[in-house]
């Protein structure tokens, strides 16, 4: 893998439904075989003093794991987000989003990956799932909007911004982080990598991460959507974080087990200052 750019995943791993130990080796062989810098994961399961989904998966793999519950299910039992990272972690931090009354509750790991040109802003967050509580993702997507740029400014390094989003492209939320719309009378800018690279390619498809092809997804009846996202702010006076490639993974059974209900997006984001094109 080139030494200046930075290849993220991002992943919801469906918790422990299915058949869990036969699920965990298949991300963990997907996850190592993609060799990325930094690994998102959602819907990490865990009880106090006891080691996470997220340590399950990095067993023998050397990361380095920050984990944080967003949801108390009950009984010591937390439900939230993880970074894995072959790079240290630093400044580890969990963020709380506002989530609607009554419904659970939604958090945003926080670090910064301590990579060979810098450390890295890496926000992963799971957004309220509910197709009727888009206001709630508005309002999430703002707050977590503030903690970007209170703990990235603009004259740092371009933070990456990934997770289940439950959101369609289209929606406000989405549209909001894209630049595209106002909530409240603000505005931010963040690149979409598949988007900015895949998605303008002919033939390239929706990108879909919940997909009635998986078995595991269909069990909800929802329609295929794409709501798994890798975000940039980029690319800045210095051409980091720039999108420069993405691709959906982890997309296929092994004996009839698949890895998840959400396929994996694989992003790579240029790290490295590099020189403007000539004129």
């Amino acid at each position: 893998m080139r030494s200046d750019i930075l290849r993220v995943v991002t992943l919801n791993i469906w918790n422990r439904q299915g058949p869990w130990q036969h699920r965990l080796r298949l991300i963990r062989d997907g996850l190592e075989a993609l060799d990325a810098d930094v690994v998102g994961l959602q819907e990490v399961l865990a009880f106090p003093g006891q080691p996470s989904q997220a340590d399950e998966i990095a067993v023998g793999t050397g990361w380095h794991v920050h984990h944080v519950p967003a949801w108390h299910v009950g009984g010591g039992l937390t439900f939230g987000n993880a970074i894995l990272s072959r790079h240290a972690l630093l400044d580890g931090d969990s963020l709380a989003l506002p989530s609607p009354p009554g419904h659970d509750t939604r958090t945003v790991a926080f670090a910064r990956v301590d990579a060979p040109h810098g450390p890295f802003p890496v926000f992963v967050t799971h957004l309220t799932y509910q197709h009727h509580l888009g206001s709630a993702r508005c309002a999430q997507v703002r707050a977590l909007a503030d903690h970007v740029k209170r703990l990235a400014p603009l004259d740092g390094s371009p933070p990456i911004l990934m997770g289940d989003f439950n959101a369609d492209p289209d929606s406000d939320e989405m549209r909001f982080l894209r630049g595209l719309t106002t909530l409240g009378g603000e505005s931010v800018y963040f690149a979409d990598a598949w988007l900015a690279t895949t998605g303008q390619e002919a033939g390239a498809g929706p990108g879909w991460t919940y997909d009635r092809r998986n078995p595991y997804a269909l069990r909800s009846r929802e329609p295929s959507r794409r709501i798994d996202y890798v975000l940039a702010r980029g690319p800045d006076r210095h051409l980091r974080g720039e999108p420069l490639a993405a691709r959906i993974a982890l997309d296929q059974p092994t004996d009839g087990v698949w890895p998840s209900d959400h396929f994996a997006l694989v992003a790579e984001i240029q790290a490295a200052n590099r020189p403007h094109d000539p004129y």
